[in-house]
């Protein structure tokens, strides 16, 4: 009879005995079967959500190749993901999240206010200035 890994098994892609040993080491305890079998299931559902989410946004982006900008994107644009990996979590060459505050958009037309002031909005490169003259 042939022996078959526990990774077929438990139909996984993940190494099953590869996370069990790292378990072993890691934390000096017994490990039983059933808790590798779980934590490498785990990592291979994260995995396959990320790359797949990350793969829509270089999709979004017409890529091919998934680069790690992409992966960021992917994790702070999914609520989820975005609180299970926190604010700490630095994805090395994954930028910043694209964000213009909205008081850096240009406005282009003058307004009135009701009280017969008139608002002249002028804008400059990156600010705008705000000026109430009264008639």
């Amino acid at each position: 009879m042939q022996k078959v890994s526990k990774s077929k098994k438990s139909n996984l892609q993940f190494p099953v005995g590869s996370v069990k040993r790292r378990l072993k080491e890691r934390t000096k305890l017994r490990v039983s079967e059933t808790a590798a079998v779980f934590l490498a299931s785990t990592m291979e559902y994260m995995a396959a959500e990320v790359l797949e989410l990350s793969g829509n946004e270089a999709k979004d982006h017409n890529k091919k190749i998934i680069t790690a900008q992409h992966i960021n994107l992917a994790i702070r644009g999914d609520e989820e993901l975005n609180v299970l990996m926190g604010k700490g979590t630095v994805i090395a060459g994954g930028g910043v999240m694209p964000h213009i505050h909205e008081f850096l958009v240009p406005v282009n037309e003058s307004t009135k206010s009701e009280g017969g002031d008139v608002g002249v909005q002028v804008n400059f490169c990156f600010y705008r200035i705000v000026c109430n003259v009264n008639p």
